[in-house]
């Protein structure tokens, strides 16, 4: 057989190989990605239902046997998704440091000062907290956000405080922010104040008022603390 003729062989036999390969293992993935999505859509489904009960009948009133009596589902398959009724809420969690992130890009893409920002950035966050109250006082007392009671928190929530961080060590570097405390410093005291605020008012703590009034406050407290 000629060299040329010899290697177009061998190319095809290689070729039917291959083939026969993608065609013996083409089920057992498919099996896998059905299986995967399936397990995807029923853990969403977990999270669906539980936020809609929270919010229906408050976090402390709602029961694992609720959330899987509505879904057909054994307390096994529950946790095979969830330790507890508080991890689910992680995921909601999860998407709120991602909203808060999304805030802080933008204020640190646009040409405001420091003052305009921070009251920008934090009436946004108070009016999408104040609009589901019920599912924030479910995260609240879950510390469902809190890096210390969640530790798989600290990631999301170390990436929004950088941020943070970020905006305030540009206004000082504009001399409109202190430079008597370190930036590290400034952005927890922010962060404090606000995360103060927003647990007291999902839980009542201090008498029902407007989180964006007590936003609001604690923002110009920090301005007027801060001015160099």
């Amino acid at each position: 057989m000629a060299p040329a003729n010899a290697a177009r062989s061998r190319a095809s036999t290689q070729n039917r190989r291959n083939l026969r390969r993608r065609k013996k293992s083409a089920p057992g993935h498919q099996i896998l990605g059905l299986r995967e999505r399936k397990k995807a859509r029923l853990r969403q489904q977990i999270v669906e239902t539980a936020v809609r009960l929270f919010r229906k009948q408050g976090y402390e009133n709602t029961r694992i046997d609720d959330i899987v009596n509505i879904l057909e589902i054994s307390q096994p398959t529950f946790f095979r998704y969830f330790p507890s009724k508080d991890a689910v809420l992680r995921d909601v969690g999860k998407r709120g440091f991602a909203c808060i992130v999304e805030h802080l890009k933008s204020e640190l893409s646009s040409e405001a000062d420091t003052a305009a920002r921070l009251r920008r950035l934090y009436r946004a966050m108070a009016r999408e907290v104040e609009a589901d109250r019920a599912l924030w006082q479910a995260v609240v007392l879950s510390g469902a956000m809190d890096p210390v009671r969640s530790p798989e928190m600290r990631g999301p929530e170390g990436v929004a405080v950088g941020l943070l961080r970020e905006i305030i060590a540009q206004g000082q570097q504009r001399g409109e922010v202190t430079r008597v405390f370190p930036v590290l410093h400034l952005s927890e005291f922010m962060e404090g104040l606000y995360q103060t605020v927003v647990r007291q008012w999902a839980v009542d703590l201090t008498g029902p008022h407007k989180l964006g009034e007590r936003v609001d406050s604690a923002v110009e407290f920090f301005l007027r603390g801060v001015q160099p």
